[in-house]
């Protein structure tokens, strides 16, 4: 524990430092990326057009998307969230590093170890599952759906806003998607999973991932379906190993 306690009203001038902090570097961060609007935008709008990367491996035909634009503030309102997003994107390392330091002080050096270890574990599966949304599952997910006729006299026009939002909240989806392993072992930690019981129902599992990998993306394709549901099922096998090295790990600790 820390050497000096501090009274409430000092924590919450240290908290207060802390975010005036967090919010001059975001703000940084995110003015910083508003000045490179051509660069930004490469990035997003990448995955909607047919020479995206995935679409070269899978060898897709190409196709043509046509994003527009509905409002007369619109394209400047997604210009500023979307530099806010990658600022806080960008600071999002630093948060979480002045996060840390806020709380530290009140951890046990062996509960230290396991924040240190649950948040940068955390984090980096948070971004492994964007990485994996933005090059895989959202690129088919345009696709498919912005390609999508009920009647060749009925020609698809997307715009900007929704596409923005599909994209962000898929990111979202795929990022706590993709903590599976650090839950799992968080709760293999404090006894409440075990890998035995992963195995014995892998098939209810098998089943609850491929709904989740349809409704995240709600398509009639198999090969989509086989590939969004892929990476989720490759989650629940390397949560089991995690899991049974944590009660190896736990009951080392007991014996010692």
């Amino acid at each position: 524990m820390a050497d000096i306690e501090l009274s409430f009203w000092e924590h919450l001038d240290v908290l207060k430092s802390y975010l005036l902090r967090i919010i001059v570097v975001t703000v940084v961060c995110a003015a910083v990326a508003f000045g490179f609007k051509e660069w930004m935008f490469g990035i997003v709008l990448a995955p909607s057009r047919s020479d995206f990367i995935i679409y070269k491996i899978l060898h897709a035909e190409p196709f043509d998307i046509q994003l527009v634009n509905i409002g007369l503030t619109e394209q400047f309102m997604i210009h500023v969230r979307t530099a806010i997003y990658f600022g806080l994107l960008a600071a999002s390392p630093y948060i979480l590093y002045i996060l840390y330091r806020f709380v530290s002080p009140a951890l046990y050096k062996q509960e230290k170890h396991y924040a240190v270890n649950v948040v940068v574990a955390g984090y980096a599966m948070f971004m492994v599952g964007i990485l994996v949304n933005y090059f895989i599952i959202f690129p088919l997910t345009v696709r498919f759906l912005g390609t999508y006729q009920v009647s060749s006299d009925i020609h698809n026009m997307l715009s900007l806003q929704s596409y923005m939002d599909t994209l962000m909240m898929m990111s979202v989806v795929f990022g706590v998607v993709f903590e599976i392993p650090v839950i799992s072992w968080l709760l293999a930690v404090f006894g409440l999973l075990r890998a035995e019981w992963m195995r014995h129902y892998w098939r209810h599992a098998l089943v609850i991932i491929v709904i989740v990998a349809a409704v995240i993306t709600p398509t009639g394709d198999i090969v989509t379906l086989t590939i969004v549901s892929l990476p989720i099922w490759l989650l629940y096998e390397a949560s089991i190993w995690i899991v049974k090295s944590a009660q190896v790990g736990h009951r080392e600790n007991a014996i010692g």
